[in-house]
């Protein structure tokens, strides 16, 4: 089993700026895709970024052009870098990875978004 642990939450103010970390428990060269969800309270989880094996990415489209998703294999970790970040981006955000699906999560690591 892969064990993710997810850092870099906090507090920040409108066009503000945050890096998340997951750092896995092992290598991550053969997980096919790693990805970052959402979920804000009373709303339903929402996949924000993926990246797989070969690099290519994907964004939700409530997040192109101000969020960037990385993955750094010789340290096990993928990374969620957020710019220009809004309000309605405040959410627990969550670390997921697996080779077919994503199978395995981090404990969430919560982003607030507040004047």
């Amino acid at each position: 089993q892969v064990q993710l642990a997810e850092s870099g939450g906090g507090l920040v103010q409108p066009g503000g700026s945050l890096r998340l970390s997951c750092g896995a428990s092992e290598s991550i060269v053969r997980l096919n895709v790693m990805g970052w969800y959402r979920q804000a309270p009373g709303n339903q989880r929402e996949l924000v970024a993926t990246i797989t094996s070969g690099g290519v990415t994907t964004y939700a489209d409530s997040v192109k052009g101000r969020f960037t998703i990385s993955r750094d294999n010789a340290k096990n970790t993928v990374y969620l870098q957020m710019n220009s970040l809004k309000t309605e981006d405040t959410a627990v955000y969550y670390c997921a990875t697996g080779i077919g699906s994503y199978d395995y999560w981090g404990q969430g690591t919560q982003v607030t978004v507040s004047s």
